[in-house]
């Protein structure tokens, strides 16, 4: 039982560090720094954890993988839905940095 506290400890705390990146992209809508192939890929190696988790039947693998995911798919969705968005601070007509 003592294993199962140290793993909803570890998935705490990297489940919740997706959590303002998540955050910040939805309220500012800015992708630009974000690879849709890390994103892609942390998508499909987190769904692969949940699975593992199923079949070990450990409840804190099942919560933190299944938290991460949809975390990562919202950043996923973020990501794909404003990838042409022109970003905050950038001119629009030749996305150059705005002069002061």
């Amino acid at each position: 039982m003592e294993t199962e506290y140290l793993g909803y400890a570890a998935g705490i705390l990297t489940t919740f560090a997706f959590l303002p990146q998540a955050y910040r992209m939805i309220r500012t809508r800015q992708t630009r720094d974000i690879s849709l192939t890390w994103v892609g890929t942390m998508n499909a190696g987190v769904f692969l954890w949940l699975c593992y988790g199923i079949l070990k039947q450990s409840m804190s693998m099942i919560a933190a993988n299944g938290v991460t995911l949809l975390l990562l798919l919202i950043i996923l969705v973020v990501k794909v839905r404003y990838r042409n968005h022109t970003d905050a601070g950038m001119h629009p007509e030749n996305k150059t940095p705005k002069q002061k």
